[in-house]
């Protein structure tokens, strides 16, 4: 997420009363998670075994609960709860706009694009040209949908991730300001739901294919010319490199990457993250060829054993 304009340190420890470390002006013009962050962001890091990677990140600001050499280059904000504190600026750079109309003044909506009734289009959201958004579509604040577009009935795009912290009260969620991002020529199907990044782009890239009732999860980036069959939940963080084919109800755990060309079969776990040009199957996954091999070996067991017993 780029803030409006460029911060500087001691504007950002106001906003949340936190102490900091580095020259008073020095230049803020961000904020994202560790995956994402560039140069002039935050990154916060509120756990001991994180630390060196928030450190050595290519975010220039690091959100930290502990005093820490500061490296060169950077500088801190010391918090004792960051991930409080990264929601304050969150709530403060990406307040929630209400809507009191289907289709916000301010989005924009191509040529030749059909909406039909009772979808919602929020606050800036961006609608190419010749596309179809069918009836009870939900497009969210800020989402980004290029030219010819399908999306059919019931899908949602931008809802919150599903991203919390367990406190001794209950779940702590951290809130998202992020969007949802669809390339040109990508059709969704109904039912889905595709979460807005955290921080940063939850991203369909073009010609991509989605079937009904599909979940995406925040941050994930789904590559051009995928095929996603029916009832696959996709966790967020994901990388789908291009032409990727999953048949359905396959599942698919966080921050992993699936590589260019792989085929998964339907009802696979993946736990892992995998080779392109290949063929998958099975949970654990592992390649189809040697997953299908061991289930006909299984099936040969009792076999086995009767003549064991008849020896």
């Amino acid at each position: 997420m780029k803030f409006p304009k460029t911060y500087n340190l001691g504007e950002i420890a106001q906003l949340i009363n936190a102490e900091f470390v580095g020259p008073e002006d020095f230049p803020i013009t961000g904020m994202n998670e560790i995956h994402v962050v560039e140069n002039g962001d935050i990154v916060f890091v509120d756990h001991p075994k994180y630390y060196n990677k928030a450190l050595e990140s290519n975010a220039t600001t690091v959100l930290i609960n502990k005093k820490v050499d500061c490296p060169k280059g950077k500088s801190l904000l010391i918090s004792d709860d960051p991930f409080r504190d990264f929601n304050k600026l969150t709530q403060y750079f990406k307040p929630f706009n209400q809507s009191n109309k289907n289709i916000a003044d301010n989005a924009v909506i191509g040529a030749g694009t059909i909406v039909q009734p009772n979808a919602f289009i929020g606050n800036n959201v961006v609608i190419g040209k010749n596309c179809l958004i069918q009836a009870n579509v939900a497009i969210y604040d800020d989402c980004v949908v290029g030219d010819n577009v399908t999306i059919h009935a019931g899908t949602v795009l931008g809802a919150d991730a599903f991203y919390y912290k367990k406190r001794p009260e209950g779940f702590d969620k951290l809130l998202s300001g992020g969007r949802v991002v669809i390339e040109n020529n990508v059709d969704i199907g109904a039912g889905c739901t595709i979460d807005r990044g955290v921080t940063g782009d939850t991203t369909i890239k073009s010609g991509t294919k989605l079937d009904n009732q599909i979940q995406v999860g925040h941050d994930t980036v789904i590559g051009q010319k995928c095929l996603i069959a029916s009832q696959c939940g996709i966790a967020g963080c994901v990388v789908i490199e291009d032409e990727v084919t999953l048949w359905g109800q396959v599942g698919v755990t966080s921050g992993i990457t699936i590589g260019t060309k792989a085929v998964v079969l339907a009802q696979t776990g993946i736990s892992k993250s995998l080779e392109g040009h290949k063929t998958y199957f099975g949970s654990p996954v592992e390649e189809a060829r040697e997953k299908l091999k061991q289930l006909a070996h299984v099936k040969q067991i009792p076999g086995i054993i009767q003549k064991l017993k008849n020896i």
